[in-house]
């Protein structure tokens, strides 16, 4: 498939700090793509330099077949971006947020209120044309950020943390509006803390630490590779069920209050939670989250 972005070796420095090492990616036209990582790991540093907004230091990228460095006039007018602080103007109401960004893409008036009209309907926010969008509600806001980003019918959407702080309606909401949008054809990077959010939205991911990628596959290959079928999970173990999980010949991690046995089959957990003295345990299917802290660790990132 043809690659609407792709880096090679990307780096990105601010003086002696190195947010994006060497970065590999490519994200083929049609997919939802996604980057997870902790806090730090330079997830926004990337999308910032695929749009234009921060030059990059070294290595290669290129989107649409075009080199950032030299074409971003040409990209910008490609792409739609949804940043994650709300930019909206709260001196225009509803629709006029979203008709006075189609200035900035010389669309012409007419087409413009077609536009608003459409997107407005499409994120059930058709009742709210003239409201004062200081009075919108946090996924209210989210919805129109995301509409005025679609203004100018982008073939390439950028989404940084698109969900965070919503409630689970207005999450689901606009988990809805972004498969539909995919299904038209359009292609998706997004940045998410969220794993349930990465596991049911995205294509391909590609998890980062420390400005480089570590894995890259489908949510379902991640999983298989690095956290089995099943786990069980044991909280504050005693010695004897923390040594025989040590001993079993299974994948494990041991992080103190909890330890995490993984394993290819359920039949396989439940044999060895056979052999475990009594106690506090769970057993449940692998997740993405298994996955992640598992590459990227549990300590608490600033």
């Amino acid at each position: 498939m043809d690659a609407v972005i792709e880096a090679i070796g990307l780096r990105k420095t601010f003086g002696e700090f190195t947010a994006v090492d060497g970065l590999d990616m490519r994200v083929a036209r049609g997919q939802v793509f996604g980057l997870l990582g902790p806090n730090g790991a330079g997830k926004t540093s990337t999308i910032r330099m695929i749009y234009g907004f921060s030059p990059k230091t070294g290595g290669e990228l290129r989107v649409f077949g075009l080199d950032v460095a030299t074409r971003w006039r040409d990209i910008r007018a490609r792409i739609g971006v949804c940043q994650q602080d709300n930019a909206l103007d709260p001196d225009l109401t509803v629709e006029q947020n979203i008709r006075a960004f189609a200035g900035y893409f010389a669309i012409p008036a007419s087409e413009a209120d077609r536009r608003a009209a459409e997107l407005l309907d499409f994120f059930a926010l058709e009742s709210k044309t003239t409201a004062d969008v200081r009075d919108l509600s946090g996924g209210m806001a989210r919805r129109l950020m995301l509409a005025r980003s679609l203004v100018n019918r982008p073939e390439l959407l950028i989404l940084d943390e698109p969900t965070t702080g919503l409630d689970p309606q207005s999450r689901h909401l606009l988990w809805d509006r972004l498969r539909d949008l995919r299904s038209r054809g359009l292609t998706i990077l997004l940045t998410t803390h969220y794993m349930e959010e990465a596991a049911i939205l995205c294509d391909e991911l590609l998890i980062m630490d420390h400005g480089r990628g570590l894995v890259r596959g489908t949510p379902a290959e991640l999983i298989g590779s690095h956290a089995g079928l099943a786990v069980l999970e044991l909280v504050d173990p005693v010695p004897e069920a923390r040594d025989k999980a040590r001993d079993s010949g299974l994948d494990m991690e041991d992080f103190g209050r909890r330890v995490l046995v993984f394993a290819d089959s359920f039949n396989e957990i439940e044999a060895f939670r056979q052999t475990l003295p009594p106690g506090q345990c769970v057993v449940r299917p692998s997740s993405l989250e298994d996955v992640f802290l598992r590459l990227t660790g549990r300590e608490l990132r600033e």
